[in-house]
C-alpha cells in the first residue's frame, strides 16, 4: 500500500501524467490531501471530498458525495449501480481530456456541499445473527460473553462472514476458524486495518 502520492503514481506509470494534473488542481484548492487507503484523497475539516486513483484504462476524480453535484455536462458515472450511493467518478483516458476549469468548478461546488453539509449517511445495518453461529453462542457461554464484548461492526462482520456463504459445510468451517478469534477478541478483517 503506498504511503505517499509520488509512490502510488510511480506504481501506475501509464496514468501518472493524468493524476499529477488532478493532483495540482486539488492542491490548488482548500482541501487538505492525505493517504488513505493507499491513494491520495482530499478532505475538508477531516471529512472525504475526494480522491484519484487509476485503474486499467483510465485514471479518474471520484467526489464521495458527487450525488449533490449539477453535472450539467453530465461526465460523471455511478461506477458500482445498486452500491454506491452518493459517490461519482469522472474518467480520464488521457491529459488531454482533463479540461482544468470544468474540474476546478466541480472541486468547488462539491467543496461547497461539503460546507453545506451535503452528505449521504450510511444505512446502519442491524445485526442478524445465523443460526450456526446462534447455535455455537448458546452452547458454550464463555463464547458467547466474549462475542458480546465485541463492538458491532465486528459483531456484524463475523455473522456476515458466516450468512454469506452458501453451502451448510462452508458456513461450518467458517465457523470453526473464526470461534478461537472471537475468543481472542481479534476482529475478522483486523489485519487489513
Amino acid at each position: 500500500m503506498a504511503k505517499s502520492p509520488e509512490e502510488y503514481f510511480a506504481s501506475v506509470p501509464e496514468h501518472q501524467a493524468i493524476l499529477e494534473k488532478l493532483r495540482s488542481i486539488l492542491l490548488s484548492s482548500e482541501l487538505e490531501e492525505k493517504m488513505k487507503w493507499g491513494i491520495p484523497t482530499y478532505c475538508l475539516e477531516n471529512k472525504n471530498v475526494a480522491g484519484i486513483g487509476a485503474f486499467k484504462t483510465y485514471a479518474g476524480i471520484w467526489f464521495f458525495n458527487g450525488v449533490f453535484l449539477k453535472d450539467e455536462t453530465n461526465v460523471l458515472i455511478n461506477a458500482q449501480e445498486g452500491k454506491t450511493k452518493g459517490m461519482r467518478q469522472w474518467r480520464f483516458e488521457s491529459l488531454k481530456d482533463i479540461d482544468e476549469q470544468l474540474v476546478k468548478s466541480y472541486i468547488e461546488e462539491a467543496i461547497q456541499n461539503q460546507k453545506e453539509g451535503k452528505e449521504i449517511k450510511p444505512e446502519k445495518k442491524s445485526l442478524v445473527i445465523p443460526d450456526e453461529l446462534k447455535e455455537a453462542l448458546a452452547s458454550n457461554s464463555h463464547l458467547s460473553e466474549t462475542f458480546e464484548s465485541l463492538s458491532l461492526s465486528c459483531k456484524r462482520e463475523y455473522a456476515e462472514y458466516i450468512e454469506e456463504a452458501k453451502r451448510e459445510e462452508t458456513k461450518q468451517k467458517r465457523l470453526v476458524k473464526i470461534i478461537p478469534m472471537i475468543m481472542e477478541k481479534v476482529g475478522l478483517n483486523d489485519k487489513y486495518k
